[in-house]
């Protein structure tokens, strides 16, 4: 592919040329750019249709993912057609539709320990588009290890953060996700956006803006959002800044860094490795399987199963005969909850009924177990006749 632009990308990029700001010399920084797209839904699609539309002329794409119809409310990149295709099939037609000059790598197999560094190495910065935490460790260790800038963002419900990490030269590098987040939460403590919800058009705002600040890099125009936080409400329609700093006891950007390559997330962040059965899962963590709940239904009448989702989601799916107590109520409730029977909490996916197993614990209960997977896991592995959210 020719770094020069053509007469037919001249015309159709005219309006980003006549800018003093990006002129013909932009335009083809731009073309000669490859920006590394890390997940490709919520975040991901406004991200990568925006960069393609912009002229980027390479765009990695990384998910494992296939589109699922709950994806549609808010990952623009995918339409009903897509059900059931991979995300970045979907997406890479997207943006080639948008811009037939674009040159899309796929990176389908997701990125793990032991190729992450290899695929971040082949570009010239990374965008974060995912959605936990194991990832954007990794993610952003790989950066710092490869000195790639990292333009990071995540939403949550009505709200949602950007900044850029790992720019700059020297002294005036900025912090890394680390310098803002040394440690992980505990598991299950921030939910998921499967598991609070987010507004569907929250992440097109938040991924625009991290659309802006790659071009930004690339052009090497404007000030970026290097050592500011970027908050945004949606529902007070209100923007806000914190300020960041590099912290020089970094163990991945400090002063005397201390990670020389990526180590083992899941276990950083306190979750079990991935490469386990549920079987064994349920073993070690002390929960039970959908099937194994199944099977106590049928042959134990005394069993108490406590859901702990909102009003609201018990109007999309349900165990039938399970107690409701919201998760928020529990402190106050839980006297409602038998401590002479055997008691299977569950939500929708684990987080929140893993809080409310722990507290119950904590009370002197001593027969309760957490359902692994949730009502989801429930629906695909029991009653698939359910409506999934």
């Amino acid at each position: 592919m020719s770094d020069i632009l053509s007469a037919k990308e001249l015309s159709r990029f005219n309006r980003h040329i006549i800018l003093p700001q990006v002129g013909l010399e932009g335009q083809e920084k731009l073309k000669q750019a490859k920006v590394l797209c890390i997940g490709t839904g919520g975040l991901g699609s406004p991200i990568s249709l925006y960069l393609s539309a912009a002229g980027v002329g390479t765009i990695g794409l990384v998910d494992f993912d296939v589109v699922d119809d709950s994806n549609l409310q808010r990952q623009i990149a995918h339409s009903t057609a897509d059900i059931g295709r991979p995300k970045v099939d979907s997406a890479r037609d997207k943006l080639i539709g948008i811009n037939p000059f674009v040159r899309v790598n796929l990176h389908g197999e997701g990125i793990r320990r032991d190729n992450v560094r290899d695929i971040v190495s082949q570009y010239d910065l990374v965008v974060d588009g995912t959605d936990n935490f194991p990832t954007r460790y990794l993610v952003n260790d790989a950066c710092v290890l490869e000195d790639k800038p990292l333009i990071y963002a995540s939403i949550f419900q009505f709200e949602g953060q950007a900044t850029v990490f790992n720019y700059g030269e020297g002294d005036n590098r900025g912090p890394c996700y680390r310098c803002l987040y040394p440690e992980p939460p505990p598991p299950g403590l921030v939910p998921s956006c499967a598991e609070g919800g987010v507004l569907g058009v929250l992440p097109g705002v938040i991924g625009v803006i991290q659309a802006t600040e790659a071009v930004k890099i690339i052009l090497g125009k404007g000030t970026s959002l290097s050592g500011r936080l970027l908050l945004y409400d949606a529902m007070a329609m209100r923007f806000r800044e914190v300020k960041l700093r590099r912290d020089p006891a970094c163990p991945a950007c400090g002063t005397n860094p201390t990670i020389g390559d990526v180590v083992e997330y899941e276990q950083f962040c306190g979750l079990p490795p991935t490469e386990i059965s549920e079987e064994e899962e349920a073993l070690r963590e002390g929960d039970i399987s959908p099937k194994q709940l199944k099977a106590m239904l049928v042959d134990n009448s005394d069993l108490f199963v406590l859901d702990v989702r909102e009003p609201f989601e018990l109007e999309i799916c349900r165990i039938a005969g399970t107690w409701e107590i919201p998760l928020g109520e529990l402190s106050q409730r839980y006297a409602e909850v038998p401590k002479d029977q055997d008691v299977v909490v569950h939500c929708k996916m684990g987080g929140r009924s893993t809080q409310a197993v722990e507290f119950l614990q904590s009370k002197g209960y001593t027969r309760v177990k957490n359902l692994a997977g949730g009502i989801l896991r429930w629906i695909d592995d029991v009653d698939g006749s359910q409506a999934k959210y």
